[in-house]
C-alpha cells in the first residue's frame, strides 16, 4: 500500500484569521466513509494525516487507472458556515495542501453547507484540446490592439469559470501565484521529476503572462483575464488543492517567463498531453515526463518543444507588492532597511497570525526575528530555513498586503 499526505489550512475568509478549533472529518469520497477526525490548532493547521494512494506507477505512464485517491473534507465551527470539499486528490509520496475559506455567519442565519467538487485531474479525465494559437501575439495593427508597457507579474488574474460567451460563468480573482500553483496542480502530476515540473511550470507562467500582457480578453470586450476551459486556456479549478512538491518549484519561479529574441512579450507556450492528444510544436506533458526521467533539465526539456533560441526573463514589476526583493537573501547577522521592511510586515501578520511573536523592528537580524520567519514559514508552507530568501520574501509581501486588506 502507498502512502500520501493530507495537510488542512482553515482561514476566516481570503487569507484572513486561522481558524483555530475547527472540527474536520476526511472521508472517502466513493461511500463517505470516515478516515480521520481532528481540529484545526493556533495556526488554522491540521496535522500532516497519512492516507492510503495507490501505487507510483499509476502517474509514472499513461494509464487508465487512477493515479490518486479522492477524499472529502468535511469543516464546521459555530459562528461559520460549513464546508464540504468533494473529490481533494491524495497522490503517493506526495503533500496535498487543501485551504479552506469560511466566512463567519451573521447571528440568527441558518448554518448552511456549502459543497465544492474538484474535478477530475486533467492527465486522468476527458478534457477538450486547446485551439491552437500563434505563439507569438501581434502587438500593434490597426483595429488599435492593446498590451501592457511590459510584462508585469499582476497581483489577481480574473478567472472566468467557463467559456468566454457564458456570461453566466463566475469570475474568480485569484491571486497571481496561487493561479499558477492551482494550474499546475491541474494539468501535471506532482510526482513527475523535479526539472519536469519546473518546464510545465514555465509554460503555464509564460502562457499566462501573455494573456495578462495581451489583454487578450480585454480586448475582446470581457472583463477577465483568462477562462478556466481548456479548449481556451489552462485548466483552473476553483478550491481545488494544491501539491506541496509544486508549490515550493512556483513560489522560487512565478515571475520568470520563457521568451525569444526580438519579440518583447512572454511566449504564448501551449502544450497538450503528448499521448491522447498530439501536438506538434508545443509542449508534449507526458513527452517532457519522459525527459525529465532520461535527465535533462528544465531548459532542455523547453527547448526541445519551443526551440533552441528560447530564453528566461524576470518580470521587473511585481504588482501589489510594497518592496521588492532586495537581491540577496536576509539571514541572521544580516541589518538595514530591508531586515526593518520585514521585521514590520511580519508584525503587522502577526495581528492575524498570533503564533508569529511580534520583533522589534530595529533593522537587526538576530534570533527573534529568525525564529518568526521559520513560524511564518510553517504556517505557509515553506521551507522552514528561518532564511528571507526570494519565495519567503513574497510570500510575506502578499500575505501583509491580503491581511492589512482585510483590516
Amino acid at each position: 500500500m502507498a502512502i500520501g499526505k493530507l495537510r488542512i489550512r482553515v482561514f476566516e475568509n481570503t487569507m484572513g484569521k486561522p481558524v483555530t478549533q475547527a472540527r474536520f472529518r476526511i472521508s472517502t469520497t466513493s461511500n463517505n466513509q470516515t478516515l480521520f477526525e481532528s481540529s484545526t490548532n493556533d495556526n488554522g493547521l491540521s496535522e500532516i494525516i497519512e492516507l492510503e494512494a495507490p501505487s507510483l506507477d499509476y502517474s509514472q505512464e499513461p494509464t487508465e487507472k487512477k493515479p490518486y485517491n479522492e477524499c472529502d473534507i468535511w469543516v464546521e465551527k459555530p459562528g461559520f458556515e460549513r464546508i464540504v470539499i468533494k473529490g481533494t486528490q491524495i497522490f503517493p509520496d506526495v503533500i496535498a495542501d487543501q485551504d479552506v475559506f469560511v466566512n463567519s455567519l451573521q447571528e440568527n442565519s441558518n448554518n448552511a453547507e456549502i459543497d465544492y467538487i474538484i474535478s477530475d485531474h486533467v492527465l486522468y479525465g476527458n478534457y477538450p484540446q486547446k485551439i491552437n494559437e500563434e505563439e507569438v501575439k501581434p502587438l500593434s495593427n490597426p483595429s488599435g490592439f492593446v498590451v501592457l508597457a511590459a510584462p508585469v507579474v499582476p497581483e489577481y488574474i480574473v478567472v472566468h469559470d467557463g467559456i468566454p460567451e457564458d456570461s453566466s460563468a463566475k469570475n474568480y480573482w485569484i491571486h497571481f501565484k496561487d493561479y499558477i500553483k492551482n494550474v499546475c496542480s491541474s494539468e501535471i502530476y506532482p510526482t513527475w521529476p523535479t526539472e519536469t515540473i519546473r518546464a510545465n511550470a514555465l509554460a503555464i507562467i509564460s502562457f499566462t503572462l501573455n494573456r495578462v500582457f495581451t489583454e487578450w480578453y480585454k480586448n475582446k470586450g470581457y472583463n477577465f483575464t483568462i477562462t478556466s476551459v481548456t479548449r481556451y486556456d489552462q485548466k483552473f479549478i476553483y478550491q481545488r488543492n494544491i501539491f506541496n512538491e509544486v508549490s515550493v518549484i512556483i513560489d522560487e519561479l512565478f515571475s520568470s517567463y520563457i521568451t525569444k529574441p526580438n519579440i518583447d512579450q512572454p511566449l504564448f507556450a501551449q502544450y497538450c498531453d503528448g499521448q491522447r492528444l498530439d501536438c506538434p510544436k508545443w509542449l508534449s506533458q507526458w513527452g517532457s515526463k519522459r525527459l525529465g526521467d532520461n535527465g535533462a533539465d528544465y531548459m532542455s526539456i523547453l527547448r526541445n518543444y519551443y526551440g533552441s533560441d528560447i530564453y528566461l526573463e524576470i518580470a521587473n514589476q511585481i504588482a501589489g507588492i510594497p518592496s521588492s526583493y532586495p537581491g540577496n537573501i536576509l539571514q541572521t547577522g544580516s541589518s538595514g532597511a530591508s531586515v526593518r521592511t520585514i521585521q514590520s510586515q511580519l508584525n503587522s501578520i502577526s495581528n492575524n497570525f498570533p503564533a508569529i511573536s511580534k520583533i522589534a523592528v530595529d533593522g537587526v537580524f538576530g534570533s527573534a526575528t529568525t525564529q518568526a520567519t521559520k513560524i511564518f514559514q510553517s504556517v505557509f508552507n515553506l521551507p522552514q530555513t528561518g532564511i528571507i530568501d526570494y519565495a519567503t520574501w513574497y510570500e510575506i509581501s502578499k500575505i501583509y498586503v491580503a491581511v492589512n486588506k482585510l483590516s
